[in-house]
């Protein structure tokens, strides 16, 4: 996909924190690492580096590289390239090259939005019904985009209903609060700039379709076949279940260190953390269940649907063959 259309976080939270981190700026490095893995700006992600900062790689003996990318498509291309053993992307994204045959798998999920992405509309409009024949603004083929043709579909209507405007999530906002849009899709930090201005409310929200916007660890054949790095991989994952109990019963330090990582302040970086589900062991092993209603075999038709509408996906996906939770089993062994 092309980045400009790239139905994944970076497209909200690049624009939102306005970030100059490079590989070789502004984040803290695991040394002497044996796996090198990609990751954006997106809190699930961010938080590998509460993992490093509190030495959680180092309690599981896993070797970990942590490589940034500031532009979250790259580090997708790297992957399916080899170029890492493992990147931090959304199932969205893991589909394309799956559908390409290329050797990748889900062996974490880091968390689901859960209230980041929001339908905001004013006080005139009271349902989803309300919208037929009204302008939504969003940027188009964006999780926003995603979250709009859910909201239509579960009340008997479709895209074709409303007039999308296709603005980037910032002036999405800025059109909806001046009154030019009925309505607009957008992201945090913007949902929350709308509902402290007094101008709008969401009326449906990521929260709303659980399993719908999961974020992930996805490895590469490559590493999966090497005893040694798949041997990384697993105490990468239980350092992950550490961090994320630590963020759960110390979120005002976790805040602390992910802020500090994408250059924000902690009051400004808090605003992510509500919408944000955390995953842990339980959920984790939910999301990697195929007989889950929310695992990310069950939901990969919806996902693939939408891509395919929107020609961003070309061929069929084997949803089961890109996870594997033996990885989690191990990580999860006594």
């Amino acid at each position: 996909m092309q980045s400009r259309l790239q139905f994944s976080p970076f497209l909200r939270i690049a624009a939102a924190s306005l970030l100059s981190l490079t590989l070789g700026l502004g984040a803290p490095r695991a040394a002497h690492a044996e796996v090198k893995v990609g990751l954006s700006d997106w809190p699930g992600w961010v938080a590998w580096y509460v993992a490093d900062q509190k030495g959680y790689f180092k309690k599981h003996g896993a070797k970990v590289k942590l490589v940034w990318f500031a532009n979250y498509t790259d580090s997708i291309a790297a992957l399916s390239a080899g170029q890492l053993d493992a990147n931090s992307q959304t199932w969205s994204d893991t589909m394309t090259p799956l559908a390409k045959g290329v050797p990748v798998k889900t062996i974490l999920v880091n968390d689901n939005s859960a209230g980041n992405d929001a339908l905001m509309v004013s006080a005139k409009i009271k349902s989803i019904a309300d919208l037929k024949g009204k302008s939504v603004a969003l940027e188009q083929f964006s999780i926003s985009h995603f979250v709009l043709a859910n909201a239509l579909a579960r009340n008997g209507m479709g895209m074709k209903d409303v007039k999308v405007v296709n603005l980037t999530a910032g002036d999405a906002a800025s059109a909806f609060m001046a009154g030019r849009v009925d309505a607009a899709v957008v992201w945090n930090p913007w949902v929350s700039r709308i509902e402290t201005s007094g101008k709008g409310r969401a009326l449906f929200t990521s929260r709303d379709m659980p399993g719908l916007v999961p974020d992930l660890l996805v490895a590469h054949g490559k590493a999966l076949g090497d005893p040694a790095k798949r041997a990384e991989l697993v105490g990468m994952i239980r350092a992950w279940l550490d961090t994320e109990q630590f963020i759960r019963t110390n979120p005002a330090e976790a805040v602390r260190i992910m802020s500090k990582v994408v250059g924000m302040k902690p009051d400004e970086y808090q605003v992510f953390m509500p919408g944000t589900r955390f995953f842990g062991a339980a959920d984790v092993g939910a999301a990697l269940d195929a007989g889950k209603p929310q695992s990310l075999v069950a939901v990969g038709p919806v996902i693939h649907k939408f891509l395919s509408e929107n020609k961003l996906v070309d061929g069929a996906v084997d949803y089961a063959k890109g996870v594997d939770a033996t990885l989690l089993a191990d990580a999860l062994k006594k």
